[in-house]
């Protein structure tokens, strides 16, 4: 025990006084590379609001209470069987105009309904925005399209990434007059999507005309690093 605990203190571990080194680590290579694909989506999702204004919070939640109402029937008529509505949040907040000695003061009161949409019909798109708009809905926001089922599109695009890490790899042994060996590892760095989203959209609501969408693509992005020794 009095041995152990002397060597320990040293610093010096049994193994190497016994002769055992440790095995020296290979040479290996570390590469990243991403890749992305470009998909098409079979989804989208809408934020309607409508926001009103009245003298008092009363006033101003029952008109907006019958303003929504009028936007969701409008838009469960265009929609069909074919989406979902939910309540996104709700609020009535006073609104302030400020005064001479400082002091602001309530002049109203504003209700805002905010209401999510969600459609796998895009060719109707425009048709839902245009009778949420003429049921009294008067602000449109994040509108983002997606892909019900990202998995097979984000494999593909990790599997991507790592056949262009390999690559890398091996022009890299290449040039030094190597050979690649096994793998050591692979680390998924990020798996993401990124859809265009547009900004928010504020309407008049006298605003009749059919209004054009175009979904385009998104993109499946995947980054991985990968440890490869060398040989």
């Amino acid at each position: 025990m009095k041995w152990t605990l002397l060597l320990l203190t040293l610093g010096i571990s049994p193994g190497r006084i016994m002769g055992q080194t440790p095995a020296p680590r290979p040479p290996a290579v570390e590469v990243s590379a991403d890749a992305t694909v470009q998909v098409k989506p079979d989804q989208a999702t809408l934020a309607i609001g409508i926001v009103t204004q009245a003298p008092t919070a009363q006033e101003a939640g029952a008109q907006n209470a019958n303003q929504t109402q009028m936007a969701l029937d409008k838009l469960r008529a265009a929609m069909g069987a074919g989406g979902t509505l939910r309540t996104l949040g709700y609020s009535i907040n006073p609104v302030y105009s400020d005064s001479k000695n400082g002091q602001p003061t309530i002049r109203a009161y504003s209700a805002n309904n905010t209401v999510q949409v969600t459609t796998s019909d895009l060719a109707g798109l425009g048709k839902l925005i245009d009778a949420a708009t003429q049921g009294g809905a008067n602000r449109i926001q994040g509108l983002q399209f997606s892909v019900k089922d990202e998995a097979p599109f984000r494999a593909e695009a990790l599997k991507n990434a790592v056949k262009a890490a390999r690559a890398n790899a091996e022009a890299i042994a290449a040039a030094a007059g190597l050979k690649l060996g096994k793998v050591l590892l692979v680390h998924q760095d990020n798996a993401s999507v990124i859809r265009p989203i547009p900004g928010p959209r504020a309407f008049a609501a006298a605003e009749i005309a059919p209004t054009p969408v175009e979904p385009g693509t998104i993109e499946v992005r995947a980054s991985v690093t990968v440890s490869i020794e060398l040989q």
